[in-house]
Parts: structure tokens; C-alpha cells; sequence
């Protein structure tokens, strides 16, 4: 990840297609539709990045308390909003940055690049998606919010056709010693086919395979993966070849890749069930 200077952004996308606009009690999840909602989502990212992860900003950064950077004047910026916090930007608890093939077109690289060959996903034939800059206000975390914001990414990749998403999730810390057990278990358990496997750059390569997969339990390793990265494996995510230290960000990275097979699915039965009570009513 990287954090720039502040800059004044405009969503690339026109009013976002009511398909991606969903309720559950106070909340809502919804794409940015100006500015200012944008600004809210950078203001977040700030916020759990730097004051909470011990990201290290910019002077500039730390000045604005925004985490910015060029991407976010391409991509749509998932929201969830909690309604009962207000109308202001202390509504914005959840952000996801999604960056389609044809964003990436304009800015001419995925975000994803900077840290790994992503030559056979760009290749790929269907629909793409790079999902990053994920986060949950720290008074938010809990499973209402992260469903809603898992539903509004399903709706969204229900709306445009994507076929296979990835983006980088990472790992608190950067000391590969301490991270040995769970990056041991992605290599050993959740290494991508060939064909889908990104691998990281040979400048930032830092080998997964750090201990042999009977030292270590694989159900205590599995439960002590960050939420975000045990939700991806969950819908059948793979990794790439090597992890990356992220200094900036204070994380260790690791390339996720999912095909959305089981994301479409469970949005279709939920689509199904509400066409169905709707035609009850």
C-alpha cells in the first residue's frame, strides 16, 4: 500500500445501479456517489491504517488525515454506511476499493502490480476485479457490518459479470520469523494452480515456505488468520508465490486470488429467495 498526497477526487462512475444499495436494520452498503463520501472512505482508511495499524504517513498524509492515493479518482469505493451514527462522515464504518480491468486501463496498472506479476491475471479472459484498501471502523467490527460489506461486493460482482477477484490482503507485522506459522500454512495448504498464481517481484520476494506443514497445526494456524483473509479462503481463495513486506504500511502481504463462483452463487439464492417473498406479497 502506499499513501499520497490529498488530492480533490471525483468517483469515476456515474450514480451507482440501485443492484448495490442494500439495508440491513441501520446500515446500508452502497458506492460512493460524490466527493465528499469518497473523502469520508479516505478519512476511515486514515484512521485504522495509521492511528491504529502504525502505518507510516507522508507528511502530507498525516497532515490531511486521509490516506489517499492515485487509484481512488478511478475505482468505485464501497460504503457501508450506520445511519443511527448520523448523516455526516462518522456514518462511513466500512470502505472496499474496487478496481475494474477497464479503471486499470485508464490508470495503466492495477495496484496490485507493485508488488507482484499479476501477468496471468490480467490475461485472464472474463471479468476482473482488484479489491484492496479494506477496513471497519474499530467500533464496528462485528458480523453485521462485514456481512453487509461481503453483500455489497456480491451484488457488485453480480452486476458486472467478474469472473475471478484478487488484491492484496495482509498480515500484521513485518518479521517474517513471527509470521512463519500462518505463511507456512498458505503455501502449504492455499497455493494458487499455475495457471492463477501471481508471483511477487523479485526484488520484494520473501519466500512462504518457512516451516514444514507438520510442524505446525493447520485448524490453529487457519484460526489465527485475520478475519478478511479466513473470509477469502472461505470462498475457495488461493495465494500467490511469495508474501511482501510492506514497511510503509507496517504488514506483510500475500496475493489473494478467488474465482467467483461460490460469491455469485450464495448472491443468486438470496436473490431467489427475495423475488420469491416478493411475489408472496
Amino acid at each position: 500500500m502506499t499513501g499520497g498526497a490529498p488530492s480533490s477526487v471525483q468517483p469515476a462512475h456515474s450514480r451507482p445501479a440501485a443492484a448495490v444499495e442494500l439495508r440491513a436494520g441501520t446500515l446500508e452498503v452502497r458506492l460512493a456517489r460524490d466527493a465528499g463520501e469518497i473523502a469520508a472512505a479516505q478519512a476511515l482508511r486514515y484512521r485504522v491504517f495509521y492511528q491504529e495499524m502504525g502505518a507510516h504517513p507522508t507528511v502530507e498524509t498525516a497532515l490531511a488525515r486521509r490516506d489517499v492515493d492515485d487509484f481512488d479518482a478511478y475505482c468505485d469505493h464501497l460504503l457501508v454506511f450506520d445511519h443511527a451514527r448520523g448523516s455526516g462522515d462518522e456514518a462511513v464504518v466500512g470502505t472496499y476499493r474496487l478496481i475494474r480491468r477497464e479503471a486499470a486501463q485508464r490508470i495503466g496498472r492495477f495496484y496490485t502490480a507493485a508488488e507482484y506479476d499479476i501477468g496471468c491475471i490480467a490475461d485472464y479472459p472474463g471479468a476482473i476485479l482488484e479489491l484492496g484498501r479494506s477496513c471497519i471502523d474499530a467500533q464496528a467490527r462485528n458480523r453485521p457490518t462485514m456481512q453487509l460489506l461481503w453483500r455489497g461486493i456480491a451484488a457488485y460482482v453480480f452486476e458486472h459479470g467478474i469472473e475471478l477477484m484478487f488484491g492484496c490482503a495482509s498480515l500484521p507485522g513485518t518479521d517474517p520469523a513471527a509470521l512463519a506459522v500462518p505463511l507456512s500454512y498458505l503455501y502449504h495448504h492455499h497455493l494458487a494452480p499455475p495457471a492463477l498464481r501471481p508471483r511477487a517481484l523479485p526484488a520484494r520476494y520473501l519466500d512462504m515456505n518457512r516451516q514444514p506443514p507438520d510442524s505446525f497445526d493447520p485448524a490453529e494456524a487457519l484460526s489465527r488468520l485475520p478475519p478478511l483473509l479466513k473470509g477469502y479462503l472461505r470462498l475457495g481463495g488461493f495465494v500467490g508465490d511469495g508474501a511482501v513486506v510492506d514497511q510503509q504500511f507496517n504488514t506483510t502481504d500475500v496475493c489473494i486470488v478467488v474465482k467467483t463462483d461460490l460469491v455469485t452463487e450464495k448472491y443468486y439464492r438470496h436473490y431467489e429467495r427475495r423475488a420469491r417473498a416478493v411475489a408472496v406479497a
